[in-house]
């Protein structure tokens, strides 16, 4: 299930597969061709489920490569290898249900991220050879993930476990998240934006442990196509109509001193559209500009993430690029569901990254923020009449809020199989959900003391009940990338409530009310140590409790995770990670990866 427009996504042509690689015995004359037939079908199962499970961000089945025939020494190793390169396999996932050669058997790419699955199975020593190769990761310095079944099965039991599948499922959908990534390219749209520090792009985080290239464009780009109608005139007329059918106007907010005309508004609804078309181009190409003699416009910059510049130097004369970052950011628009694509506000180009990781994880839109204000519950009840938080919010509750990138999906009215609010690959979301997340969001004037020269924001509120993982990765000068997490739920506050919160800020942005899951231990001894341990003023919300696939991720590219409310027996590392320590598990994470350095530092 692809998107509808050419132009719509780079995940398309030969997109990474993930490579099964069937571990056997090698010694002929009974051992090896006793145990062939179970050796591969273990492979096939492996490959069914994954396919059956995973799909790429266009929508299609991830497909999988399966060695030719079993491996029991090197030049069947030699032989995979060829064949995961023709195949362009991006992940490796080693399987056996017995002994094998260790160090003679394993997949010595230092970059393809890889795991073993040994069988737990007492007829033969499957899971001596997960240890035995294991060890031999460990010892080289290539990292891989050991999954082993708790309990033990029959030789012949085709059945597989759900802790077994679960972890396959967790490490396939990290390790084809950093397959997708390589090769492909950030676009840093302008540059920095007010001195915030994440919009000062860094270029060796994307090369060194994304294994992606920065792509720079100076925002007269855009003036310069839109003076020039460089960009699909149809098109351009199509999104212009669904968008004064679609995307209601809201109350103007700004004083008589500051309002601005009918024509102006109208001005600056045409030019916000012209924006998120260019936007889009800028990022993956459009064949509709080589029709009009503009090839290398037409290219496109194969750009997976991008970040907006916008203040201040473009938005004191231009309308702001709230609306093509939201627009842009969700499951959808004129040309019908699609893939989001992913650009974030004022050119943080770690929130991008961020951003970029939960939706290579999840597969949905993400929800930019600022992380603004923390919300106790004697604030709320002096602010609101004497009200009292309850339920999830009864420690507080933390105000998402930011001019800009908060996709539409963000409002809640997609509904997961439980019935609660969430947001989903765009596949699965329903004609009806994608109208109730229009309905559900206003747009209006934006503020002119903020933006000079206009503009329209978005502003909805966020449905409560919604599980969510709140996110950040951070530079520390002399350390690198480090990543945050809190999981928690989104909240939903009676009308008044609201109200009388959300006006206290800008009234023409969306909110989210959220409240992270608190566990005595740590930045999460309660909301406010949450808040007051945030590394920086932008943070992203993902649909899910998914916090333990980022910190899957995050150590496959070697990006430490210094707080995090995951319970421990959902924490899933490389099995190298346990000779840096067992009983400090967040210093063992800053160890490994400090010892093993990032990703494509080293090539």
């Amino acid at each position: 299930m692809k998107s509808q427009h050419p132009s719509s996504t780079v995940w398309k042509n030969s997109l990474p597969k993930i490579g099964i690689r069937p571990t056997i015995d090698g010694r002929l004359g009974g051992v090896r061709e006793s145990l062939e037939d179970q050796t591969m079908n273990l492979a096939r199962r492996v490959a069914t489920l994954v396919s059956e499970s995973i799909r790429y961000p266009n929508g299609d089945p991830v497909e999988c490569v399966i060695a030719d025939t079993c491996i029991g020494g090197v030049a069947e190793v030699a032989a995979c290898d060829d064949k995961f390169r023709r195949e362009n396999v991006g992940v490796s996932l080693t399987v056996t249900p017995c002994w094998c050669y260790g160090s003679e058997t394993m997949d010595m790419d230092p970059l393809r991220p890889k795991a073993v699955f040994g069988f737990n199975g007492t007829e033969r020593p499957g899971a001596v050879y997960l240890a035995a190769v294991l060890a031999g990761h460990t010892q080289k310095g290539i990292p891989a993930f050991g999954i082993y079944g708790h309990d033990v099965q029959e030789a012949g039991d085709a059945n597989m476990p759900a802790d077994v599948q679960g972890k396959i499922l967790d490490f396939v959908r990290c390790g084809l998240a950093v397959a997708l990534m390589r090769g492909k390219a950030y676009l840093s749209m302008g540059g920095t934006s007010m001195g915030i520090a994440g919009s000062m792009v860094d270029y060796s985080l994307w090369e060194k442990w994304l294994g992606m290239r920065v792509e720079d464009i100076d925002m007269s780009e855009f003036i310069g196509r839109m003076n020039k109608g460089q960009f699909d005139q149809a098109e351009y007329e199509t999104a212009l109509a669904w968008v004064k059918e679609n995307c209601p106007e809201g109350d103007d907010f700004n004083g008589e001193d500051h309002a601005r005309s009918r024509e102006q508004l109208d001005s600056e609804w045409s030019d916000s559209v012209k924006m998120a078309l260019i936007a889009r181009d800028l990022m993956v190409g459009n064949p509709k500009l080589a029709e009009m003699g503009l090839k290398e416009q037409a290219h496109g910059h194969q750009a997976i993430a991008s970040g907006f510049q916008g203040q201040r130097q473009w938005t004191d004369h231009f309308p702001n690029g709230d609306f093509l970052e939201a627009i842009l950011n969700t499951s959808f628009d004129w040309n019908g569901k699609r893939a989001p694509y992913i650009v974030a506000t004022e050119n943080d180009g770690l929130n991008a990254a961020t951003m970029l990781f939960g939706h290579l994880l999840t597969n949905s839109a993400q929800v930019f923020a600022d992380l603004r204000t923390y919300w106790s519950p004697d604030a709320v009840a002096s602010a609101c009449d004497g009200y009292e938080l309850e339920g999830f919010a009864n420690d507080g509750l933390l105000h998402l809020i930011n001019s800009g990138s908060a996709a539409l999906d963000g409002t809640g009215q997609q509904t997961a199989a439980d019935g609660s609010p969430t947001m989903k690959p765009f596949w699965e979301i329903t004609d009806e959900e994608l109208e109730k997340c229009l309905k559900a969001t206003t747009w209006h004037p934006s503020m002119t003391e903020y933006f000079p020269g206009g503009g329209m924001s978005s502003r909805f509120c966020t449905r409560g009940g919604m599980p969510a993982t709140m996110t950040r990765i951070n530079l520390v000068d002399g350390l690198g990338p480090a990543l945050q997490i809190a999981e928690g739920h989104t909240v939903e506050l009676p009308g008044e409530v609201h109200k009388a919160l959300d006006l206290r800020t800008n009234p023409t942005w969306p909110t989210t009310w959220f409240a992270p899951t608190v566990t005595g231990r740590g930045a999460f001894t309660s909301t406010y140590e949450v808040m007051n341990h945030w590394g920086a003023n932008h943070c992203v919300m993902t649909a899910g409790h998914v916090g333990h696939l980022f910190i899957t991720l995050a150590s496959i590219l070697r990006i430490p995770v210094y707080m995090h409310n995951v319970d421990a027996d959902r924490v899933f590392r490389p099995s190298a990670w346990n000779a840096f320590g067992t009983a400090d598990l967040e210093s063992a994470d800053f160890r490994a990866c400090q010892n093993f350095g990032p990703l494509y530092g080293r090539v």
